[in-house]
């Protein structure tokens, strides 16, 4: 069996699909790696390292695809004028990714013409025997992370209380629009540092989760639990918002810091800080959106750009786990291995995924050249 791993080209992705130590454990399963030179360059890991873990290794795309079983990609396969990824894959491979499924559907063309199957990463269901392998979970965990110390670079103040001789600073004020993995890991980080701290989630069942880790939960009065069966939020009626749209404008009058982390799945990122809220915050404050990829949850918010409102500074930076390369690289090569090893048939030295099992069902999105996935086909028909 073989399994072949190709430097990223979509621009500014810095990650790979594999780690030195996914491939020792690999070639264990009697897996051989192949890996495109320089894919590990941008998260720190030489090609020398990676064929010290016993990879093989080729300058050339095409003999890295060549005879592969499996593809490991961090985001889709492109075409660009150096190459076409899509046509070098071999015909009826399996392609495990974070193809963005539910929002690039021009990618199904190709992959239908290579009778390819291919899984999804970001439609990994929710359940505990899929934890290992959430990618979205352990992405957002770094990203979270990552834009609180974003936040720090830009702001212009210490961030937690400090006594001195000289006096005392309060400590910052930073609000948290969004309490999953990417919320609660930016609350834990900013209380780490001393903030004082407050969060905003449509979910109300995520308050204990907030409170846990020392933040206070901002509530919108009359509010209905608005997680979905995945685990995530869903979209909000009219009246609603305008309480929300209240409830946010005065924690912002408030805040030193907002990090903003609402998504919904395949539709457009919530507006959650308009024009008029980012005019009436604190001048030197900062807005950290991380879901600029997805049209931004604040007015203003340009992607991969830092933009100066008025005395806020809004910071639309995009792949944001990405910029912490060597540890999204390390888990994402987790993630895939735990993922694929249950399916590994060491005896016959082939892939055999079992399309009855709920993580292969839940995250196959083309089987054999064919759109399979219920929300896929029914975006199509519509």
């Amino acid at each position: 069996m073989k399994c072949a791993v190709l430097r990223e080209r979509h621009p500014g992705e810095t990650r790979v699909a594999a780690s030195p130590d996914m491939v020792k454990r690999l070639k264990n399963q009697g897996v051989d790696v192949a890996i495109e030179a320089g894919a590990g360059e941008a998260s720190g890991w030489t090609d020398d390292t990676f064929l010290q873990a016993g990879a093989i290794m080729s300058a050339d795309a095409g003999d890295v695809l060549a005879g592969a079983d499996v593809v490991f990609k961090v985001s889709r396969p492109v075409t660009t004028d150096e190459i076409d990824e899509v046509v070098l894959i071999p015909e009826g491979c399996v392609v495990v990714g974070l193809i963005n499924p539910l929002v690039d559907r021009e990618q199904y063309a190709g992959y239908a013409a290579r009778r390819l199957t291919v899984l999804a990463m970001e439609l990994i269901p929710r359940i505990s025997r899929a934890q290992s392998m959430d990618a979205l979970t352990s992405q957002a965990s770094l990203a979270g992370y990552k834009a609180v110390l974003d936040a720090c670079m830009f702001f212009g103040r210490a961030m937690p209380m400090m006594m001195t001789a000289a006096g005392t600073i309060a400590p910052a004020r930073v609000l948290v629009l969004g309490a999953g993995v990417a919320g609660l890991q930016a609350i834990a980080t900013a209380r780490r540092l001393g903030a004082v701290v407050e969060a905003f989630d449509v979910r109300a069942a995520v308050k204990e989760e907030v409170e846990s880790l020392g933040a206070s939960f901002v509530e919108v009065p009359g509010a209905d639990d608005a997680e979905t069966r995945g685990g995530y939020a869903r979209e909000m009626d009219d009246a609603f918002l305008a309480r929300q749209g209240e409830v946010i404008a005065g924690a912002l009058k408030k805040a030193d810091i907002c990090i903003t982390t609402a998504r919904i799945p395949g539709r457009p990122a919530p507006r959650l800080v308009t024009a008029a809220m980012v005019r009436h915050m604190k001048p030197g404050s900062v807005i950290v959106d991380l879901a600029v990829e997805d049209g931004g949850n604040c007015d203003g918010s340009r992607r991969d750009e830092v933009v100066d409102a008025d005395g806020v500074t809004i910071v639309g930076f995009s792949n944001v786990a990405g910029r912490l390369a060597a540890d999204a690289s390390n888990f994402y090569a987790r993630n895939l291995f735990n993922l694929i090893t249950p399916f590994i048939d060491t005896a016959a030295g082939r892939l055999a995924l079992d399309h009855a099992d709920e993580v292969i069902s839940g995250m196959c999105v083309m089987r054999d050249g064919v759109l399979v996935h219920p929300l896929l086909c029914d975006t199509k028909e519509s």
